[in-house]
């Protein structure tokens, strides 16, 4: 058993420390129970916006789960230089939510999963290559902002949701938003109130007791489960595959933004035994990222990046060992091989999903806010990047129509909150002096907002 270690926490398991096998099992469960819900909810999105049909949402479903399996034990292990050897639990992140869904619908999947293929494999590589000159360029202003649009602009996406989804015939119905706001309730109370495994699963708990209300309601269609196979092997280009400009940068952009998460991850699990991650991890890592997203989308799983939900399990219960995490990825892989796996998760009523969407997408922008309070300081220059940066990343979500003039390649790419608000916080955060630009090795003469100010 490890003890505290530097400025670290005290660990009961160490990095390379192995668990009885029970314990692990028991370990990796709560893992998997903490990163499948929010995981597999972004291909429930992204399936419903392009109106995919049961069989073909169960096969992405499918596909999602596998592959954050296959992405989180190559981070436990390594395969050559990809991976980490640190217990990053990986699953598909929301910041992709809105391109995916996007360009799906303008463009099609095949669009999708051919921009993911290239974008996954040049730029996590760059970065990766590159990292140490490129590190300064992405301080908490920049990625705190990118993490908080990523939460505001899918709340509405979470009330669609609540209300039964675009286009169903009971939208809005008390039913619907009964069972959202059930699992909603069930979710905060058990969040709040609650402590250990119970608070860390409280969005799998909040969604489970809506699932059987709503089957108690006759709301539930097991058709897709009863036509789905036991087995079944991924098939390459079950979506095709097709190349786009403006789509493949669209990618590219937010393949940057899903490697500065994972650095903050990496840094956040290493943070548990006071120390930084090493040049070595943090590149095996962010290769992890764009690799294992690269080979998933060709068999039709969207991008793999680090879970910051389980660096937070690890901190809180004092236990690093990757070994545990590797379970976890293993248990995923059975998982994703298993077609009837993901048929369950696609019976669930939207507006049961609708109520942990809420919950969710909120905690992502409250995470982002979190980052944004606890690293910079509040003076006029970030609160005018702040506004500036949120102002245009949520104008363009809110009033599309406001680029209607535009060409339809920019549309699609200024378009995208998350793109908006990154290239605007980084640009005005790195051309404006200031102590987080990294142009400027200057102290921040821009004077706090609650000081006076002479415009004069």
């Amino acid at each position: 058993m490890s003890s505290e270690s530097g400025e670290g926490i005290d660990l009961a398991y160490g990095l390379d420390e192995k668990p009885p096998l029970p314990k692990s099992i028991l370990l990796a469960l709560q893992h998997v129970s903490v990163m499948i819900v929010p995981s597999t909810a972004v291909a429930f999105i992204v399936a419903g916006a392009v109106g995919l049909d049961a069989a073909s949402t169960t096969y992405l479903v499918q596909m999602v789960i596998l592959f954050a399996g296959v992405a989180t034990v190559v981070q436990a292990y390594t395969v050559g230089p990809v991976g980490a050897r640190l217990p990053i639990v990986m699953g598909t992140s929301f910041a992709f939510v809105g391109a995916m869904t996007t360009i799906g619908v303008n463009s099609g999947l095949d669009v999708v999963f051919g921009s993911i293929v290239v974008a996954a494999v040049v730029v996590p590589f760059l970065l990766g290559w590159q990292f140490k000159r490129l590190q300064s360029f992405f301080p908490p202003l920049v990625t705190g902002l990118i993490v908080i649009i990523i939460g505001l602009y899918l709340i509405p996406v979470g009330m669609e949701y609540s209300a039964g989804g675009v286009g169903a015939a009971d939208f809005g119905s008390v039913q619907n938003l009964a069972l959202a706001a059930i699992v909603l309730g069930i979710t905060v109370l058990f969040n709040l109130l609650l402590k250990g495994v119970w608070r860390m699963m409280s969005i799998l708990i909040g969604i489970s007791v809506g699932y059987a209300l709503a089957i108690g309601l006759g709301v539930v269609d097991f058709g897709p489960v009863s036509d789905a196979a036991w087995f079944a092997v991924p098939t390459p280009g079950e979506f095709g595959f097709s190349f786009e400009p403006v789509p493949l940068l669209t990618f590219a952009f937010l393949f940057l933004v899903s490697g500065m998460e994972t650095i903050g991850d990496m840094s956040g699990i290493t943070a548990a035994e006071g120390r930084n991650p090493t040049g070595d991890e943090f590149r095996g890592g962010i290769f992890a990222d764009g690799f294992i997203s690269a080979i998933g989308a060709v068999f039709g799983s969207f991008p793999q990046t680090s879970f910051s939900q389980n660096v937070g399990i690890i901190n809180f219960t004092g236990i690093m060992s990757r070994h545990i995490v590797g379970i976890g990825g293993i248990i995923l892989i059975v998982l994703g091989l298993v077609p009837k796996i993901g048929a369950i998760v696609t019976t669930i009523p939207s507006a049961v999903f609708g109520g942990a969407v809420l919950v969710m997408v909120g905690m992502v922008a409250a995470s982002g806010m979190r980052l944004l309070f606890l690293n910079i300081e509040m003076n006029r220059r970030n609160m005018v990047i702040i506004a500036t940066a949120l102002g245009l990343g949520l104008g363009v979500e809110t009033v599309p129509d406001a680029l209607a003039g535009l060409p339809l390649g920019a549309q699609t790419f200024f378009g995208e909150p998350v793109i908006v608000t990154g290239l605007i916080g980084l640009l005005l955060n790195t051309f404006v002096p200031g102590d987080s630009s990294p142009l400027f090795d200057t102290t921040d003469t821009v004077p706090p907002v609650s000081e006076p100010v002479n415009d004069d």
